[in-house]
């Protein structure tokens, strides 16, 4: 006999007979909902008492409750440290899949329905060895795009117009990351002041869109308009070959600390939904005023059947867990990589196909993860961050400053190769999400034109934002005229992108790096929906060479699958999906312990072979030149290798035009002060190459 899920079907139903709703929770002793005249409101046209059953879940039913009713919950319950009912709130049902806003910070959750024309569209399903992310912004991306009518600009229907997806397909990524677009509000201290959020990372509810970046159409409409525009974004992406990642804040809500506004949970089953002492003192490791309590099943019931609606009815791709760390925490507070919510991510059969990536650290005791999630889960890799800023920028302001830089090449290497001292071999080099920049943070333009943050505009005195930038402004702070230091900016530019693409891993691309796009100095616009951040359609000589520089690594990374492995080779062995590496130093001699981590020697020639199961074999031999001098370099003499073409030469400000003439190993070439070399490597397949360690430092 097959057990019936108690928790099956929270949220409303409707059915032949008008509707149900049905909503957890274990702490109030009453609850009821109330319909609402959906042409006012605030009028209450009538109230249904709710009962519990034996697993608190509270029903009740209506046949007024039907498509388009708007609806609200009232709940009462015992005065304790941990609850804070108030039976006169009126509160969003968690499971609600539309709001309607009727006041500044006022919603009515609304009944929508789920059908959909997906016509022929398919989720395009790209391996994660072809995938290139590109995060972006809903509002920014379009909103100042001239090829996009005004009235679609900064929405759903902008993204998905013809000439944001031409330009996104011209570019050459594979899919899309949103900034969070499950409904959120703004923080009570960014209202206060005026200010707004911008980046979204504060949900109001996990399973409705957000209305305000719909088109004014949509929102006349209703959620039911709403949703429809969302779901026709999908569905355009997708037949354009685009997947559709979203960033998802599940570990906390907008209702803040406490004394922050009662908008459903808090409301509902405060001592359920979020993490507290014995003494009602919320536990807050999101650094946001509240946290979702993980141990607990019900939360993590609510969060697996969030992703589900989103991958089945909306047919989304792939989610980025915001500060994933805490959906981690047991009832101990510690994180477990085998969490009963994680290990169901990856179990659960229509979320084991999609993309599951995680921030893998919280500010919480232990918060730092990186590595420690499980197989199936890919992981943006701050290490992989630090080192590649360090070596193009801290490390060449050490130099000017001190004559050397500080370190040698070895830990860059480690990352070029995939973090092989970071990711166990059965997760591989595709467990690492491999990023210079993100939202969060100085845009890769700014990393090259400022030391410090210019956060003035937030309205935190420019406490707020990182002060471990890693950054160098190249010898003048912000905007300048002197061309000596654009040059060196530009290139530091192309090397930072150079090493993204090239890199084994899962690269992402921050919208607008591809150009070169600035914010100011700001590195935290998390409050900022302006000028500041939407991104910019009119580009300059230098932005559109950086954009040619861009589509020419993805096409090189497309076309040689020497640079994307999806398994981490084995010294001396075959491993098929892998690329087979060897390092060799300027002479054209293999590398040793001391050439690693000497800071003398800051120059390498990577030679990786492939090993495909499904593409042609290929090599590719990488040069990177970590000083400020210029060197001539040997390229090497390796087995199979019978001549080397040029391909891509960071020290040129456009992309060569075409393959360079054939060089045999051993010729002599100039590499330029700080800059990457790409060659071609012909010549037969050789199964065992001689091979040197990958992971070399931290």
């Amino acid at each position: 006999m097959t057990s019936v899920d108690p928790l099956r079907n929270l949220g409303v139903r409707i059915g032949p007979h008008g509707g149900e709703l049905r909503v957890y929770s274990e702490s109030a002793d009453a609850m009821e909902f109330c319909l609402f005249d959906p042409k006012d409101p605030d009028w209450r046209t009538k109230t249904i008492e709710m009962h519990r059953d034996a697993n608190n879940v509270w029903l009740g039913r209506s046949r007024s409750l039907q498509v388009g009713s708007l609806y609200a919950i009232r709940a009462s319950g015992p005065a304790s440290p941990k609850n804070m009912f108030n039976p006169e709130s009126l509160l969003l049902d968690p499971y609600a899949r539309g709001l309607t806003r009727v006041g500044p910070e006022e919603w009515r959750a609304t009944v929508v329905s789920d059908g959909f024309d997906w016509g022929d569209s398919r989720k395009p399903r790209t391996p994660l060895d072809h995938t290139v992310v590109y995060e972006a912004h809903v509002r920014g991306i379009s909103h100042q795009n001239p090829d996009v009518p005004e009235e679609l600009r900064g929405t759903y229907a902008g993204l998905a117009h013809g000439s944001t997806i031409d330009y996104l397909r011209s570019l050459g990524i594979t899919a899309v990351e949103l900034l969070p677009v499950h409904a959120f509000t703004s923080e009570q201290r960014l209202i206060r002041e005026g200010l707004t959020n911008y980046w979204g990372y504060n949900t109001l509810n996990f399973f409705s869109p957000h209305a305000p970046y719909a088109t004014r159409a949509a929102q006349a409409e209703g959620p039911e308009g709403v949703l429809r525009e969302f779901k026709g974004m999908v569905k355009l992406l997708h037949e354009a070959g685009i997947e559709v990642i979203l960033d998802v804040v599940y570990n906390h809500t907008s209702e803040e600390g406490i004394g922050g506004p009662r908008t459903s949970f808090r409301g509902i089953d405060n001592a359920t939904y979020y993490r507290q002492d014995a003494d009602g003192v919320y536990i807050d490791v999101t650094g946001c005023g509240n946290t979702v309590d993980f141990g607990h099943p019900v939360p993590q019931r609510l969060v697996l059947d969030s992703l589900r609606y989103w991958a089945e009815e909306v047919q989304i791709d792939g989610f980025r867990f915001d500060l994933a760390v805490t959906l981690g925490r047991g009832d101990d507070l510690a994180y477990h990589r085998d969490h009963p919510l994680l290990t169901a991510m990856l179990d659960d059969p229509v979320l084991s196909g999609t993309k599951l990536i995680a921030e893998p650290w919280d500010v919480g005791m232990g918060g730092w993860q990186t590595g420690n999630f499980a197989d199936g889960w890919s992981e943006w890799n701050d290490r992989y961050r630090d080192r590649v800023r360090n070596f193009w920028l801290a490390d060449i302001a050490d130099a000017r400053r001190n004559g050397q830089a500080p370190i040698g090449i070895g830990g860059f290497a480690t990352r070029l190769a995939g973090s092989s001292n970071t990711f166990s071999p059965e997760r591989g080099p595709l467990a690492s999400i491999n990023f210079v920049t993100a939202h969060d943070g100085f845009t890769m333009a700014d990393l090259t034109a400022y030391n410090v943050k210019h956060n003035l505009g937030n309205g935190e005195d420019n406490r707020d934002g990182t002060d471990n930038n890693r950054s160098f402004n190249h010898g003048a702070e912000g905007p300048t005229h002197d061309e000596r230091v654009l040059l060196d900016r530009h290139k530091a530019m192309r090397n930072l992108m150079g090493t993204l693409l090239l890199s084994a891993g899962v690269p992402m691309i921050t919208a607008g790096d591809e150009f070169g796009r600035s914010q100011r100095g700001n590195n935290n616009a998390y409050c900022q929906d302006n000028e500041l951040t939407w991104m910019s359609w009119l580009r300059t000589r230098e932005q559109r060479e950086m954009f040619d520089t861009t589509r020419r690594l993805l096409e090189l990374r497309r076309d040689n699958p020497a640079l994307r492995p999806s398994r981490f080779a084995v010294l001396g062995q075959t491993t098929p999906n892998a690329s087979h590496m060897d390092w060799y130093d300027a002479t054209g001699a293999l590398m040793d312990d001391e050439d690693w981590n000497s800071p003398e020697n800051r120059t390498l020639q990577y030679l990786a072979a492939s090993t495909p199961d499904k593409e042609e074999f290929n090599r590719v031999l990488l040069i990177v030149h970590g000083v400020e001098d210029d060197v001539e370099v040997s390229l090497p003499v390796a087995p199979g290798v019978t001549s080397y073409q040029l391909l891509w030469d960071s020290a040129t400000e456009v992309p060569i035009a075409e393959e360079g003439v054939d060089l045999e190993p051993g010729a002599m070439r100039m590499v330029g002060g700080t800059s990457m070399q790409l060659y071609r490597a012909n010549g037969p397949r050789v199964d065992a190459p001689a091979g040197t360690a990958t992971e070399v430092a931290s």
